[in-house]
């Protein structure tokens, strides 16, 4: 049997997270105002007292979300929580997920996080775009209704996550996302939950800042992780630096196969998953996986 560390990604933010672990633990603390510094910016300012718009530019909610789960971590192991056999991380936090397992440098990992931010907005501006859940509707029939609606307009939307059964992400240009969404809703989805962003991640939209995000993540030094880490586009082990690099640039524009990863770890003999940052969307979504392993958050939010 095995323990799996999870590392959520955009939409597990809420302001004041990490700011319990900041308190209580010393490492944690320096690993924020180490944040501070590299970025040359109070972060933990942000993280800690918003406002919350701020928290959720993507330029600073990747770095948030990367820095406090892995203020997190330090905690765990500093209270003595099952270290992990695997990780794995949902989009952004797959980063999370590589630095725990020794992959980057903590400092690295938040400078191409940033990098990635960056890019990602600048994508949304050059591109504009959307993003939305349906839930309680195949995948198959997802995937052959956004092509549908693609054909009809001409605007390119794609499934972005494959997060679970009964819960699927879309995303892509306005004009073709709400088709497929009105696609959806007549073909008898139980619910369609507009997201709150306005770009659209994990499709060739953001093909427009690729190439500058492979030349950075070609420029971080990376090394083998100590652990297996669980790819979001194979939902296999990342296993070589080579592949690592190639997992990371990607990902930028592939969809995210979240439910395959978790089958992959169901079927290791993982038995007992930890989500390590804030807030347990993740855990949400392995529930509708596999009702019967433990399940276990890690976050000293008020509510939790």
């Amino acid at each position: 049997m095995s323990t799996t560390h999870l590392f959520p990604g955009q939409g597990s933010q809420y302001v004041s997270m990490g700011r319990e672990v900041y308190k209580r633990n010393s490492e944690a603390r320096a690993l924020f105002d180490e944040a501070d510094a590299v970025l040359g910016f109070s972060l933990s300012e942000i993280v800690f007292s918003g406002p919350e718009e701020l928290l959720t530019d993507t330029a600073n909610q990747q770095p948030a979300l990367f820095v406090t789960s892995l203020a997190n971590l330090i905690c765990m192991r500093d209270e003595g929580w099952m270290a992990a056999d695997y990780v794995a991380g949902h989009s952004l936090g797959e980063f999370s997920a590589l630095t725990a397992a020794g992959c980057m440098a903590f400092s690295d990992g938040l400078r191409l996080v940033r990098k990635r931010g960056e890019l990602m907005k600048r994508a949304g501006e050059v591109s504009p775009g959307a993003m939305a859940a349906v839930i309680a509707l195949p995948l198959e029939q997802i995937c052959a209704l956004c092509a549908q609606a693609e054909d009809e307009t001409g605007f390119l939307v794609r499934v972005a996550n494959d997060n679970c059964p009964g819960q699927t992400v879309i995303s892509g240009a306005e004009v073709g996302l709400q088709r497929a969404l009105e696609l959806i809703e007549e073909a008898g989805a139980r619910k369609v939950v507009r997201l709150p962003i306005t770009i659209a991640a994990h499709t060739e939209l953001m093909g427009s800042v690729s190439g500058e995000f492979s030349a950075a993540v070609d420029e971080v030094p990376l090394k083998k992780p100590r652990m297996p880490v669980i790819a979001n586009v194979s939902a296999k082990p990342l296993r070589s630096i080579d592949e690592i690099r190639t997992e990371l640039k990607s990902q930028l524009t592939a969809p995210v196969a979240w439910a395959g990863s978790m089958q992959y770890l169901l079927g290791e003999g993982n038995d007992t998953f930890i989500e390590v940052g804030p807030n347990n969307v993740l855990l949400g979504l392995l529930k509708r996986i596999d009702r019967q392993v433990k399940r276990v958050a890690f976050d000293t939010g008020p509510d939790l």
